[in-house]
C-alpha cells in the first residue's frame, strides 16, 4: 500500500485539480465518472484524470487513501472534495464555484450558471 499511497500523494499534489475516475476525461467508463468529468469539462476546468481501471493498486489505494469507498474522487489543491453526489450538490449550490475561487482554480462562471439554470 505504501507505493500506491506515495504515488497518490504525488499525483494529488502535482495538479490543482485531480479526478480519480473509471476511464478517462475523454472516455469515461461509468456514469458517475462521466457526470463529474462532464461538469469539470463543461466548466472549462483544467484537471488531471487518473484511470483507476488501468491500475488495480491505485483503484484500491485511492479508496484507502481517502477513506471513501467509491469512485470517482475529486481532489482540489491536494484535498479530497468528494464523489459524484457531493460534486453534483456542490455544483448546483454554487459551493464548487466558491471552492475553485478560493483555491485559485480557473473555471467558466457562465458555464457553471448554465448548469444551475438547467437543473433549477
Amino acid at each position: 500500500m505504501t507505493d500506491a499511497k506515495t504515488r497518490i500523494e504525488e499525483t494529488v499534489k502535482s495538479a490543482d485539480v485531480v479526478l480519480y475516475m473509471k476511464g478517462t476525461k475523454d472516455m469515461p467508463q461509468c456514469g458517475f465518472s462521466s457526470r463529474v468529468a462532464g461538469v469539470l469539462n463543461y466548466m472549462g476546468v483544467e484537471f488531471k484524470d487518473v484511470n483507476v481501471l488501468a491500475d488495480e493498486e491505485i483503484r484500491q489505494g485511492i479508496k484507502d487513501y481517502s477513506d471513501w469507498p467509491t469512485i470517482p474522487q475529486l481532489y482540489v489543491k491536494g484535498e479530497f472534495v468528494g464523489g459524484c453526489d457531493i460534486i453534483t450538490e456542490m455544483t448546483l449550490s454554487g459551493e464548487l464555484d466558491e471552492l475553485f475561487e478560493k483555491s485559485g482554480v480557473s473555471y467558466d462562471k457562465d458555464a457553471a450558471e448554465k448548469i444551475r439554470e438547467a437543473n433549477a
